[in-house]
């Protein structure tokens, strides 16, 4: 039988926001991960200031919900995660659900937890160029990442 190749870990970064830390739901979200097979690479929890808020979502910077996201996130202590493994990025938005918990699948974060699209819990990079800047932000010394 021929053997492929098997591609490289990868690391992402995931977010606990404000919402979810309130809630108590921080061990809960890395038991998720920590069951599914995913490694803590690092994490802190800390609170967001604005500026650096901005960056994380500068893709969003010309919608018109953008000053309400930037007031969320810096609404309180959120935990930052780099998270490992071959696909993390694709398992960890899988485990999160979608954006909206009305329309995320029972199982997910979201769809277990969740029930405002504007409170939704949780945040994961959405490719490998994301994660690399958005893992910068939170994790400067972490190096390269995916």
């Amino acid at each position: 039988m021929p053997t492929f190749p098997k591609s490289s870990p990868e690391t992402t970064l995931m977010l606990v926001k404000p919402d979810g830390v309130r809630r108590g739901l921080v061990g809960e979200v890395i038991s998720r991960l920590e069951r599914k097979g995913l490694e803590l690479a690092a994490m802190r929890l800390l609170t967001l200031d604005p500026a650096r808020a901005h960056q994380l979502y500068e893709v969003h910077s010309d919608q018109p919900f953008f000053a309400d996201l930037v007031d969320f996130i810096t609404s309180g202590p959120l935990v930052a995660l780099a998270v490992r493994a071959e696909g993390a990025i694709s398992v960890v938005r899988t485990l999160m659900g979608s954006t909206d918990p009305l329309e995320a699948a029972p199982g997910t974060i979201r769809g277990d937890f969740g029930f405002r699209v504007t409170e939704n819990l949780v945040h994961g990079s959405d490719g490998p160029e994301s994660a690399e800047r958005e893992l910068e932000l939170f994790f400067p010394d972490l190096g390269s990442s995916s």
